[in-house]
């Protein structure tokens, strides 16, 4: 008898162990360049693991996802708090249409928004990509000084009706961000 509840037991937690692996929060930003052009500075980024199996599902079945991602832009200082000199926050919104079987993908910095495909994989990467985003005018800068970008990107909690939320259990594990990850430079 013994036996069996010990097996039990660590069966429960093999299963437990795997289920908040699943869960865990994987998503990063990569890829971040930071670039300028004659008068602007510019970013470009990725976000790898924003797609769980949950959030997929749930676009999957018309469920609309947005990833806000915050950007700020310091000029270190020594001595005293840095200072901020801009900060810009973006979304990035996917709505599948299972009629039509389309995804639209709605980039709130992209003027040629939406984008329209039925490919799931070029969905995603359009929600994944920022790139040739302005971050401050280069007027804004001191040549020599010390800069820094921080960033962060988050799966927006969804809000859908009450009743829904009892059908669509899997909506509470949409907890999805990076840490915050910080990019120093000289202008």
């Amino acid at each position: 008898m013994k036996i069996f509840n010990i097996k039990s037991i660590l069966f429960f937690i093999c299963i437990i162990g795997i289920a908040s692996s699943t869960w865990a929060n994987e998503a990063q930003l990569s890829d971040i360049i930071i670039t300028n052009t004659r008068d602007d500075l510019l970013i470009y980024m990725g976000i790898e693991g924003c797609f769980s199996n949950e959030v997929t599902k749930a676009i999957m079945s018309g469920v609309p996802a947005t990833f806000s991602t915050f950007i700020g832009l310091y000029k270190v200082r020594r001595l005293v708090m840095d200072r901020q000199i801009s900060s810009v926050q973006i979304a990035h919104t996917i709505k599948y249409d299972p009629m039509k079987k389309e995804f639209s993908i709605t980039r709130s910095w992209d003027k040629n928004s939406p984008f329209i495909t039925s490919s799931f994989p070029e969905a995603q990467k359009m929600m994944s990509r920022i790139d040739n985003l302005k971050i401050a005018s280069l007027s804004q800068l001191s040549k020599g000084s010390q800069y820094q970008i921080r960033a962060k990107a988050a799966l927006d909690e969804v809000r859908l009706p009450f009743y829904l939320h009892y059908v669509l259990f899997f909506v509470s594990m949409w907890d999805l961000e990076t840490d915050w990850y910080t990019v120093d430079f000289v202008y």
